[in-house]
C-alpha cells in the first residue's frame, strides 16, 4: 500500500507586481506554513518523495513543510505541476516508481482539490468535509492508495486524513 499526501501551497501575496509564478508567500502564509511544518512530521511521518510545483509560493511552502524533518526527503521541483489540472496530476503520479511508498505533492487549486475529490472514496470519514467546502491554502488530504501508482485515478482511494490550518490551530 502507498500513501499520497496532497498539500496546497500557503497563502501568497498579491501586493507585488510580479508574474503569478513568482508570487511569494504572504506574512500570514509563512506563519501558517510554520504551523504545518511543525505538525507534518507527526502526522505523515516518513516521506519517500516530494513532488512540488516550480512556483515560488509552492517552493517556499516546501521549505516550511519540511522544516521539522531531521533528514530532507528527495524533492523534485517540476514545471509541469504549476497550475496543473487533475488529469495532469494523475498522469504525473502514474509515473512514480513502485518502490516509492509515501509521496507528498505540493501544488495549486483548482487542480489539487479536483484531484482530491476524484480520488476520495465517498465512504471515507472526512470525504463529506472535503466535498462540502473549498480546499483552502495549506489544506492537506492524505490517501491510503491500494493500487499501483500506474493505476491511480482508476478507482477511489481511502481518504485517511483531511486537515486545514484552522483545524491544526484548534488542536493546539
Amino acid at each position: 500500500m502507498h500513501m499520497l499526501h496532497l498539500l496546497r501551497h500557503a497563502k501568497s501575496s498579491w501586493k507585488e507586481d510580479v508574474e503569478d509564478r513568482d508570487r511569494r508567500l504572504s506574512k500570514r502564509g509563512r506563519e501558517a506554513a510554520r504551523l504545518v511544518g511543525r505538525h507534518l512530521p507527526r502526522a505523515v511521518r516518513t516521506l519517500d518523495l516530494v513532488l512540488c510545483s516550480s512556483a515560488v509560493r509552492t517552493r517556499e511552502t516546501l521549505e516550511f513543510a519540511l522544516a521539522g524533518y531531521p533528514q530532507r526527503p528527495p524533492c523534485l521541483i517540476e514545471d509541469g505541476l504549476y497550475l496543473a489540472g487533475s488529469d495532469a496530476l494523475v498522469a504525473r503520479l502514474r509515473q512514480i516508481d513502485e518502490s516509492i511508498a509515501v509521496v507528498l505533492l505540493i501544488g495549486h487549486n483548482p487542480g489539487l482539490h479536483e484531484l482530491a475529490l476524484a480520488l476520495a472514496e465517498p465512504g471515507s470519514p472526512s470525504a463529506r468535509e472535503l466535498a462540502s467546502g473549498k480546499f483552502p491554502t495549506l489544506a492537506r488530504a492524505s490517501f491510503a492508495v491500494a493500487t499501483p501508482w500506474r493505476q491511480i485515478g482508476e478507482v477511489r482511494q481511502q481518504l485517511v486524513d483531511y486537515v486545514t490550518p484552522a483545524s491544526l490551530s484548534a488542536a493546539d
